[in-house]
């Protein structure tokens, strides 16, 4: 079973920055896709950045500001977070997929910004 736990987390002015962290473990392939997506208060569940067969996709609203990183020998995924806005305001949920598999998922991780 793949656990996921991030870390990162935080609350911070509009404009500053953060960088999130996930580390995977549970599972010795390592084939996996990760990424983040997030979820704000009465809203949908939205990606944010992850990794695809093709590259990485990223939201619009996230392009020029966010970044997703990793180490695959860590098996660690990173969001680099700058230009943060209230808007950003969610919890931000690591995941992991195999190709054709389902996403598996981190607790989150809640970042918080304030105007």
């Amino acid at each position: 079973e793949v656990q996921l736990v991030e870390s990162g987390g935080g609350s911070v002015q509009a404009g500053g920055s953060l960088r999130l962290s996930c580390v995977r473990s549970g599972s010795t392939y390592n084939r996996y896709y990760m990424g983040w997506f997030r979820q704000a208060p009465g809203k949908e569940r939205e990606v944010v950045a992850i990794y695809t067969g093709i590259g990485i996709q990223y939201a619009d609203s996230v392009k020029g500001r966010f970044t997703i990183s990793q180490e695959v020998a860590k098996n660690t995924v990173y969001l680099q977070m700058n230009s943060l806005k209230p808007e950003d305001t969610a919890m931000y949920r690591c995941a992991a997929r195999v190709t054709g598999g389902d996403w598996n998922w981190g607790q989150g991780t809640q970042v918080t910004v304030s105007s």
